[in-house]
């Protein structure tokens, strides 16, 4: 008797501004249907996509417009609403939990359309750890891009940009016998885009020191602090920390960071933020004499969020702006009275073959197999909707999704 196939299909990306990333490599395809005999995968065609589909088809796996024979449908980015097809399970980072207003029409048409919804950004270890993200190659570029603002800021250096290099690999190359200046940055965070700015101090040799040296001394050659969560934030009574404390209690926290305006050169930021927590510094804090902080990568990248001179995203293209530091208004990036603004949503799109790809990996080790499952719990978290309806996780998008009170009709 021969096992039922299961059909998955690699979705081209369609929302503008055009994304180039892919759920799964060609290798790692061909590797899939080598090793599950269940599995038959299809790739839509794209002209945008990092691995363009001649290296799918070199790799044997199948390309085809029409995907309506395939079960499961894998994506990056939101889906628009006119491609969505109907009664099918489809993954993507839909930005939707949070009730994004921009994604309301989408998730109402998942809902008409009786379509599974399983989000990427809801795949969590059991100590809640996210499984999925491009977190690391965030932090890569905005580390190299706030180098690079720096230098032409200064005019001390030149980088070329990241998506002028074929992968991480000539990126690399790329520092080859670079010499920076004497600066200062101050890195905060502790998660996967931290991650990646620290593998860009390491590439360039730039030397870690503890924040309380950092702070009062100068140094001749290029050197970095690392603030964690538990160094930035303090509850007010006994000044101390607790994580789960924090992310539910942040407004009984203090921001310890405003020292730091004073004696670092770059700022590149990866900390979590959300409403309530503390700002790292204020707009009063940005008009004395005293702030040094000339180039601001916000990698994390929340308008008006920890960062509070962030005015709305940049491009991959021009992914920098000046914001005068008494007028609160946005100038060109390196206008003498300006902070150097360096805010991208997409950064990872700049290392979009390795982004990819480390992106496959962790999807193959963490969550296909629980996937193929009849019942997963870990799947069963991530689902949003099943067959059009709301799982009784999200039951609280109801309104949201409806534009109805009537629970009963929306939730599962």
């Amino acid at each position: 008797m021969t096992a039922q196939l299961t059909h998955i299909g690699l979705i081209r990306e369609e929302k503008i501004p055009q994304d180039n990333r892919v759920a799964f490599t060609p290798l790692q395809c061909k590797w899939i249907m080598t090793h599950y005999s269940g599995i038959q995968i299809t790739v839509q065609p794209s002209p945008h996509r990092s691995y363009k589909d001649e290296e799918y088809i070199a790799a044997g796996v199948p390309m085809q417009e029409d995907l309506s024979h395939c079960d499961i449908l894998l994506g990056i980015k939101e889906v628009p609403v006119e491609r969505l097809l109907p009664g099918k399970t489809y993954l993507f980072f839909s930005h939707t939990k949070k009730q994004q207003p921009q994604n309301q029409a989408m998730l109402q048409s998942i809902m008409e359309k009786n379509i599974t919804l399983i989000d990427y950004e809801c795949l969590v270890h059991e100590d809640g750890q996210r499984i999925l993200g491009f977190g690391f190659f965030a932090g890569v570029v905005g580390a190299h891009n706030g180098l690079l603002e720096y230098g032409r800021r200064t005019g001390l250096f030149s980088f070329k940009r990241v998506h002028e290099c074929h992968d991480f690999q000539e990126l690399i190359t790329h520092y080859f016998g670079v010499k920076l200046p004497p600066l200062k940055i101050v890195a905060t965070g502790s998660g996967r885009v931290t991650a990646g700015i620290l593998e860009v101090m390491g590439l360039l040799a730039i030397k870690y020191i503890p924040p309380e040296e950092f702070l009062f001394n100068d140094y001749a050659y290029p050197v970095y602090t690392q603030l964690k969560a538990g160094e930035l934030y303090l509850r007010k009574t006994d000044k101390t920390y607790s994580r789960e404390d924090f992310h539910a209690n942040p407004e009984k926290y203090d921001c310890k960071f405003l020292p730091y305006v004073t004696s670092s050169d770059i700022l590149m930021n990866g900390i979590y933020w959300e409403k309530g927590i503390e700002p790292l510094f204020t707009w009063s804090d940005l008009t004395k004499d005293n702030f040094r902080i000339r180039v601001i990568a916000d990698i994390t990248d929340d308008k008006h969020g920890s960062i509070p001179c962030n005015l709305g995203d940049g491009t991959i293209e021009n992914p920098s702006y000046g914001v005068n530091r008494y007028t609160q208004k946005k100038t060109a990036p390196y206008d003498e009275d300006a902070v150097t603004m360096m805010c991208v949503g997409n950064l990872p799109n700049e290392l979009p073959r390795d982004a990819s790809q480390f992106f496959g990996d962790q999807l193959m080790k963490y969550v296909f197999d629980e996937l193929l499952k009849d019942k997963s719990p870990l799947i069963e978290k991530a689902t949003i909707t099943r067959n059009g309806r709301l799982t009784e996780r999200y039951a609280y998008l109801q309104e949201y999704a409806t534009g109805t009170g009537n629970k009963a009709s929306a939730v599962e």
